[in-house]
């Protein structure tokens, strides 16, 4: 995509989230774009143009183009332009399960600092960080995160120390509560579905989700208040489908989450379309 593709001053997200595929996004922001919050998730990224600046582990940080944003799961920061030039980036947001899958059990890669020059990431990045007019074979996709979670253990290092961790019996926990979301899930009951003491499954599933249960089971919820939301269900009616109380709390978690409120992120969010064969954002419409 050609930098003049989205002539407007707003500020916008593109967004390609395919069920059960890797989210990945485009966006632009002229000054401020997000609040401290946090994800479930490993964010990879890249500046396309302009200077990403964002505070992460008590120092502001700052991307350009040539480097690589590598957030790990649960790690709080915010963002920002550096220069009043405004910047552009691009994102995947990476489920620690499917790093998982290739790692085997072992505990997740943390790459210090939020931001890496090393070419072996950036080159294993480099798929994801398509334009999102260049939609990823599934194939494709499978190869590429095999390539992304050796290129984090090798750029990560030993891992930090961790005693033993149990990884099946916390995959079985994770699973239970994805099949459970509407329930009041607690730790008991992921005790006898996993088989694992309940305090030692819970720091496995740190080490191994990137996050504690409480929260994995509050973000999966999110994840469907999000689909339900860009189907033009009500915030309230989202909101209670979703699993929360009611509507306040839906948007202080998603706020937390997001650094942004539901109303404002339905107003940045562009979906990506096909239109007379070529890459055109379509703004969401709000209703």
């Amino acid at each position: 995509m050609d930098q003049n593709d989205f002539p407007s001053p707003q500020d916008w997200i593109a967004r390609d989230a395919a069920p059960g595929r890797i989210e990945r996004i485009e966006a632009w922001f002229s000054g401020h774009g997000y609040d401290p919050h946090r994800h479930d998730t490993y964010s990879i990224g890249r500046t396309i143009s302009g200077i990403q600046s964002f505070h992460y582990r008590g120092t502001l940080r700052h991307g350009i183009p040539g480097n690589t944003l590598v957030l790990h799961p649960d790690e709080l920061h915010d963002g920002m332009a550096g220069t009043e030039a405004g910047f552009r980036y691009r994102m995947a947001y990476v489920d620690p399960a499917m790093i998982q899958q290739v790692l085997g059990g072992e505990s997740l890669p943390y790459v210090a600092g939020g931001l890496s020059n090393d070419l072996r990431l950036y080159n294993a990045s480099q798929p994801f960080m398509q334009a999102l007019d260049h939609p990823l074979d599934p194939l494709e996709e499978q190869d590429a995160l095999f390539e992304l979670a050796m290129a984090l253990r090798a750029v990560a290092g030993k891992p930090r120390g961790r005693k033993r961790v149990d990884y099946q019996a916390a995959l079985r926990a994770r699973d239970f509560i994805i099949a459970n979301l509407q329930s009041g899930i607690t730790l008991e009951m992921l005790e006898h579905a996993s088989g694992r003491e309940r305090w030692s499954l819970s720091r496995d599933f740190r080490a191994l989700f990137g996050t504690s249960p409480y929260r994995f089971v509050t973000l999966r919820r999110l994840d469907l208040f999000r689909t339900l939301i860009l189907d033009q269900f009500t915030l309230v009616d989202a909101a209670l489908a979703a699993g929360f109380h009611d509507q306040s709390h839906v948007t202080r978690h998603f706020s937390a989450c997001y650094g942004v409120s539901p109303l404002r992120w339905l107003e940045r969010i562009r979906a990506p379309r096909e239109v007379a064969g070529s890459y055109k954002p379509v703004l969401t419409p709000i209703r």
